[in-house]
Parts: structure tokens; C-alpha cells; sequence
């Protein structure tokens, strides 16, 4: 994606983003040509020891009727892609006119390469990790569900494993304007979820905080 250097992310941003917002786009090419998109959650593992090939990994699963497991099968590079809390801008930050709306956004891009995880085991593996992520509540149950009825469920897909191969995370807050962050700031902290959400990432970056607090930072 198009990355100014300003925008530029790292990877503990990056990892911050795709655990808080894990449903993603993984993108790989059909068997025409063209781009393949399904929208799913991911699940983030991370290794941050030293000799480990890849920072992070991805787990996911698809239903065995979408022919996605094929694509990945056969041309095992993809993308993945991971949207944060976006949000318009008004011009109305700045403190002079001749200025143009604009958006702002977080949002990951990954060079993945998928290996098809065929074992009881490894299926079972990544949907405690999924439970554990969205419904911890629910283990109980799905352990008492009994061996048979869990590897009927797993039967019906495809569960993969995403190495990292390439990482591009981009953090548009407008860094580059400081003399809007202060009216920036302001404006989010009274706005959705989406803003409050994109206000507290100017947190993250100390945009839009007073001298004093700068200070004790």
C-alpha cells in the first residue's frame, strides 16, 4: 500500500492493531487470475524470542465448500489485511482556511505464506485459541460436546497457518500537522467509536497532548 514515511508504523502497533480488530481480509489470486477475498477472524501468535523464523503468525479457518483452501493449496503467498478505527477529518481542525478534508485510519497489510493444517490436533489447537479470543464462556460447552461431535464440526473445514513474510502497518493521524493534533484531539474525544478509538492512538503517539503533559512523559 501506499506508505508515506510519516504514516509508518511498527511492528508492536501493528500487533496492537490485529489483536484488538482480528477480523481481516485475506486475499489470494483464484484460479483465474483474479484477486480472492474472504473476510474472517485471525488469530494473532507471536514470537518475539531470538531465532524465531517469523515474529508472528496467523491461524484461521474457512468452511470446506469455499474454495479459498484450494488458492492457498496451490499458491500458498497471500495478503492479509487488518482495518483499524477510521474516521473522517474536517478541515475545521486547522487554524487558518485553505486547508481539505481527509480521512484517517490505522490499518495492517501482510505478506503471508499459508500451510494447510490437516490434524485433529492442530484444528483443535486453533479454535481454543478463537474461543479463548471471542467467547472464552463458551470452552466449557464445546468440551462437552463429546470427541465425535468435535471432529464432525472439524471435518466441515480448512484450517490454515499464516507465516509472516512481509509487514506494512500505517498509522494516518495527520503527524505531520501538529498544529491541527490539539483541535484533533478534541473533536474525537466527542465523536463515535470510531473516534474516541482514533483519539486514544494520538494518546498512544502523545499528538494532541498539552506541554505539561508532554512533560511528565
Amino acid at each position: 500500500m501506499y506508505l508515506p514515511p510519516q504514516f509508518k508504523g511498527d511492528a508492536g502497533q501493528a500487533a496492537a492493531l490485529m489483536e484488538a480488530y482480528p477480523f481481516a481480509s485475506l486475499i489470494s489470486t483464484d484460479d483465474a487470475g483474479l484477486p480472492y477475498v474472504t473476510h474472517l477472524p485471525l488469530h494473532l501468535e507471536q514470537f518475539p524470542q531470538a531465532g524465531q523464523e517469523a515474529p508472528f503468525v496467523l491461524l484461521g479457518h474457512v468452511a470446506k465448500a469455499n474454495p479459498h483452501w484450494h488458492y492457498l493449496q496451490a499458491r500458498p503467498k497471500a495478503v492479509v489485511t487488518f482495518m483499524g478505527p477510521h474516521a473522517y477529518m474536517t478541515p475545521r481542525v486547522y487554524p487558518d482556511l485553505a486547508r481539505v478534508p481527509t480521512w484517517n485510519y490505522i490499518t495492517v497489510h501482510c505478506t503471508v505464506e499459508a500451510r494447510l493444517l490437516e490434524h485433529f490436533d492442530d484444528k483443535d489447537h486453533l479454535l481454543k485459541h478463537l474461543i479463548a479470543d471471542h467467547d472464552p464462556a463458551y470452552a466449557n460447552q464445546w468440551r462437552g460436546l463429546g470427541e465425535d461431535y468435535q471432529h464432525k464440526m472439524m471435518n466441515g473445514i480448512v484450517a490454515f497457518e499464516l507465516k509472516l513474510l512481509e509487514l506494512q502497518c500505517k498509522v494516518k493521524l495527520n503527524q505531520h500537522r501538529p498544529e491541527a493534533h490539539a483541535a484533533m484531539r478534541a473533536l474525537y474525544a466527542q465523536g463515535g467509536e470510531n473516534e474516541q478509538a482514533l483519539g486514544d492512538w494520538m494518546d498512544r503517539l502523545r499528538l494532541g497532548a498539552s506541554p505539561a503533559n508532554s512533560r511528565e512523559a
